[in-house]
């Protein structure tokens, strides 16, 4: 059983469990000090935390640092600790170092203000800017923000999100994504000797069922086969063209609309977004699939193709919002909306049991790792050949059928 103040207080000379690791020990001299005992490079190492106090410590230390500490103060602690262990890293050693001012030794929140530095500068919503940091230092910051980046763990942020995951699961999904951002980005910089956990993160926080997405109403994933079958067999529109392009590359609006020819590689199957026309202000690339190159070229034979040209074009000049919302209704949508799409693929990937970084990556939610300087090295920190190879054919032929052909009308 974990001990209690009391017993602590009370406690007699020798070792004193609390489970997990921690101990206290208490001399035959009264002086009491915690020590965590934990499997290092395959054996078990007993390594000092710190001497026991009674007190609140009201300096302002980080946890790892002190060498003083309270009951509570020990668990967090410990807790660092076995994650460092289990990292193959010696807690007393890293410690050390890291009492020293160094790059080894930068906490999550020193990470998160240098990753939101490097890409503050690229977002043209200054609102969305200053939220991305901010959700962090409402919800992470006070429970990590001062432990070392190479100490957080699947437990560290599982400790933020439980308090948000189901009074505010929007709020918890985005700051979930961020924490993995950051840590990756920590990877890249090599601050940090793994990736985001963010796998077990999400095997651990699924079975905690949140509520559906609030801010737009989805279409169940079942109802998307017969929904898109009513789409391809309608007469032939730019507006019906351009849902199911938007469908099968769960991309957004805007992102669709606005799309010209010069990001369309037909020859590589791909279709490079500019930062500019980004959400987040980072590059995009989609995989097209043969379903969606086949609506490409249906558009080749029908407009003006141009490097400047609207893939999409309206009647005077770009498709409004208005247009695919029309198609939307008239194909069936009800009560669901354009955007809501996006969920519905995210539901889908989650329960077929897709790797949640490539879903991410696919909705273009996050940036993982180092940026990369060449098409190629961004491909790879954005896990293309996963979205390209598995999770995009795979969503393609539940859209549209195994065939994984769009039919157009003729």
């Amino acid at each position: 059983m974990p001990l209690t103040h009391k017993q602590v207080k009370n406690a007699k000379a020798g070792r004193h469990s609390d489970g997990n690791g921690l101990y206290l020990l208490v001399k035959p001299s009264g002086a009491a000090s915690w020590v965590l005992r934990v499997q290092y490079q395959g054996e078990r190492r007993d390594f000092g935390l710190g001497s026991l106090s009674l007190e609140p410590i009201t300096a302002d230390v980080p946890i790892e640092h002190r060498k003083v500490l309270t009951l509570g103060d020990a668990r967090e602690k410990a807790r660092i600790g076995r994650a460092l262990a289990k990292a193959g890293i010696n807690p007393s050693a890293h410690w050390r170092q890291s009492s020293q001012p160094s790059e080894a030794s930068k906490t999550f929140q020193e990470v998160a203000e240098a990753r939101h530095r490097d890409i503050k500068g690229s977002w043209r919503n200054g609102k969305h800017r200053e939220e991305w940091l901010g959700s962090l230092k409402r919800y992470a910051f006070p429970h990590i923000g001062g432990d070392p980046i190479e100490a957080i763990d699947t437990s560290a942020i599982e400790k933020v999100l439980m308090p948000i995951w189901l009074a505010k699961p929007e709020t918890a999904r985005r700051v979930k994504q961020r924490i993995g951002t950051v840590l990756d980005y920590a990877h890249g910089k090599g601050w940090r000797s793994r990736e985001a956990p963010m796998r077990a993160v999400n095997a651990a926080m699924k079975a905690i069922k949140q509520p559906k997405r609030g801010n737009f109403a989805a279409m169940a994933y079942k109802d998307l086969p017969a929904f898109m079958k009513k789409l391809r067999e309608g007469d032939l529109s730019v507006g019906r063209l351009a849902l199911q392009f938007l469908i099968l590359n769960v991309s957004r609006s805007g992102e669709v609309r606005f799309a010209k020819w010069r990001e369309i590689d037909l020859e590589a199957a791909e279709w490079r977004i500019p930062a500019e026309k980004m959400k987040a202000g980072e590059p995009h690339i989609v995989p097209l699939g043969p379903a969606s190159v086949a609506i490409l070229n249906e558009l080749r034979g029908l407009f003006a193709h141009g490097p400047d040209d609207l893939v999409f074009p309206g009647l005077k000049g770009s498709m409004s919002d208005a247009t695919m919302a029309k198609v939307f209704r008239k194909a069936g949508g009800k009560d669901a909306t354009v955007h809501g799409f996006r969920s519905t693929f995210r539901d889908w990937a989650a329960d077929h049991g897709f790797n949640n970084d490539w879903a991410e990556a696919a909705l273009a939610h996050s940036v993982a790792g180092q940026e990369g300087k060449t098409v190629a090295a961004y491909k790879r920190t954005t896990y293309f050949e996963h979205r390209r190879d598995r999770l995009m054919p795979a969503w393609a032929a539940f859209v549209v059928g195994q065939s994984n052909v769009v039919r157009l009308a003729s």
